[in-house]
């Protein structure tokens, strides 16, 4: 029987009624050297490639094997082409990276960061810039036939800013940050027209986080590095991006429903992520988008952890969009090892999505078929990620503010969550480069803006549509009961204060 072809993500956002960006987060070790399983053929004289490792923030170094462009792509790279039309550096961009902790070839041999040691030591290197793995990214992009869009990641995170910011007085850490926007915005001006600029700025309560930039140059920090970026390069799209500011309640007293539809998860820190961007909007700074991370835990609870509801994300995304901005979900993953194995009845609230098996029979990893021996039978950890990352996308996709979506990576094999959570398989490709459910939860989402699609339509169909204005449909069910766990019955009130993102540290550190 004749095959019949698939439709690729890209091919699919190609169909969407209005420009629509599919990307992912990059990275060069697996895309520029062939993995232990890659299909390829070797001289007698070669050795066989290795296994690469969780390449998360490794770079192509100049001893590894193949570290050249390959004649014929890596797996990872015809992955990337065939499924994406825009990618994003995931690491290799960020300040750290690029002048401390992985410069490329100038590097002097046997240099370490150990100041004593080295014959640069790290407050020399300010200022010399080896752009040579990410120009290697952003120039495969472009040599691409079409070529592929790049965002650019990211111009102002404490968190990847050069530790010894800290012993410079603030003249010249204004200097530094100043030169390092014109630097890197100028190095790629004409072939890197979206950047993230600044990301994170906003702790857990909203307010901003006193991180070096603030404690040194003020608050204005955040306004001052739009206004670098974009005299840099006036043509450049420039976005504020943030974590765990994805959702938003109805903020309605009045409102008769559950007390959830008033207040999302974080809603706290969603209310900072548009007071701040309204702030900008108001002053004239050049800012032309938002971004909203979705790094998303299925098993979370609490009011930090808690996966926001399609009618929360649509809210948010529509307000932001009354201001003018445009709207993308910038590094969209779905963990899900925290919600308990076993099996869920998918007949209610859910769908019987077993045509897509048809087109992944190979895939083996982690029991990701949707329905297991029965249709109305599904694996909750496959469902609740698939529903994730299906509705949540749907239900952005409706808004006219919202334009694009970046996944943090693509291939279970190479994502960030291994290294800085714990084990887990969040992404919509399997280690092997299966398509698992949660792609065709993707495709689903795109499809609702093609010809034949219904706008909004969620897991469920008609049933479901409620679920773009609130949270509990007409029997009382609410989104994501499937899978969705209860609120613990001990007191969480000790874990919530000791977040500590005012301080400056990052979400992976946070309790959980």
């Amino acid at each position: 029987m004749t095959k019949t072809p698939t439709t690729t993500l890209k091919e699919t956002a190609a169909k969407c009624c209005k420009k629509v960006y599919i990307g992912a987060a990059v990275l060069p070790k697996p895309l520029f050297i062939y993995d232990h399983d890659d299909a390829i053929e070797t001289q007698p004289d070669e050795d066989p490639p290795q296994k690469i490792n969780c390449a998360t923030v490794h770079p192509v170094e100049a001893g590894d094997p193949h570290h050249s462009t390959p004649a014929e792509p890596t797996r990872y790279a015809r992955t990337l082409l065939s499924e994406f039309n825009s990618l994003v550096v995931e690491h290799h961009l960020k300040w750290t990276p690029l002048v401390h902790s992985l410069p490329g070839p100038f590097h002097p041999e046997g240099a370490t960061s150990d100041a004593a040691a080295d014959p640069f030591p790290p407050p020399a290197r300010l200022g010399k810039y080896d752009f040579h793995h990410v120009d290697a990214l952003v120039d495969w992009a472009l040599l691409q036939t079409p070529p592929m869009h790049v965002k650019g990641h990211v111009l102002v995170w404490h968190v990847t800013s050069p530790p010894f910011l800290e012993d410079l007085p603030p003249e010249r850490v204004r200097s530094h940050l100043k030169r390092h926007v014109f630097t890197t915005v100028g190095h790629f001006r004409g072939r890197i027209r979206m950047w993230d600029v600044v990301n994170e700025a906003l702790a857990s309560d909203g307010t901003l986080v006193e991180n070096v930039f603030y404690r040194k140059l003020g608050p204005g920090y955040v306004e001052e590095c739009f206004r670098w970026a974009h005299e840099a390069d006036p043509e450049a799209f420039l976005i504020y991006n943030d974590n765990k500011v994805e959702g938003c309640g109805t903020n309605d007293d009045d409102d008769d429903g559950d007390d959830d539809e008033k207040e999302a998860p974080n809603q706290a820190k969603s209310d900072g992520f548009y007071a701040l961007l309204k702030s900008l909007v108001d002053k004239g700074v050049p800012i032309h988008g938002a971004g909203m991370q979705a790094h998303f835990n299925a098993g979370g609870v609490g009011k930090r952890q808690r996966c926001p509801t399609p009618a929360m994300v649509k809210r948010q995304i529509r307000r932001i969009g009354d201001l003018g901005l445009m709207v993308n979900i910038s590094e969209m993953d779905v963990r899900v090892s925290t919600l308990p194995k076993g099996s869920v009845d998918v007949s209610y609230g859910g769908e019987n999505d077993s045509n897509n098996n048809n087109n992944n029979n190979n895939n083996n990893s982690n029991n990701n078929n949707i329905n297991d021996n029965n249709d109305n039978i599904g694996n909750v950890r496959t469902v609740a990620q698939t529903q994730i990352y299906r509705d949540i996308l749907s239900a952005a996709l409706s808004e006219p503010a919202f334009h694009g979506i970046w996944l943090w990576g693509f291939t279970d094999r190479h994502t960030w969550v291994k290294n800085f959570y714990y084990d887990d398989s969040p992404l919509i490709f399997d280690e092997q480069y299966n398509k698992k459910p949660s792609y065709y939860g993707v495709k689903k989402a795109l499809e609702t803006l093609c010809p034949g699609g219904t706008m909004g339509e969620l897991t469920g169909g008609k049933k479901a549509s409620c679920y773009l204005e609130k949270n509990v449909d007409d029997e009382g069910m609410k989104w994501g009961h499937l899978w969705m766990l209860p609120e613990p019955e001990e007191e969480r009130a000790a874990i919530e204060t000791t977040d500590t993102t005012k301080d400056g540290n990052p979400d992976w550190l946070q309790p959980s």
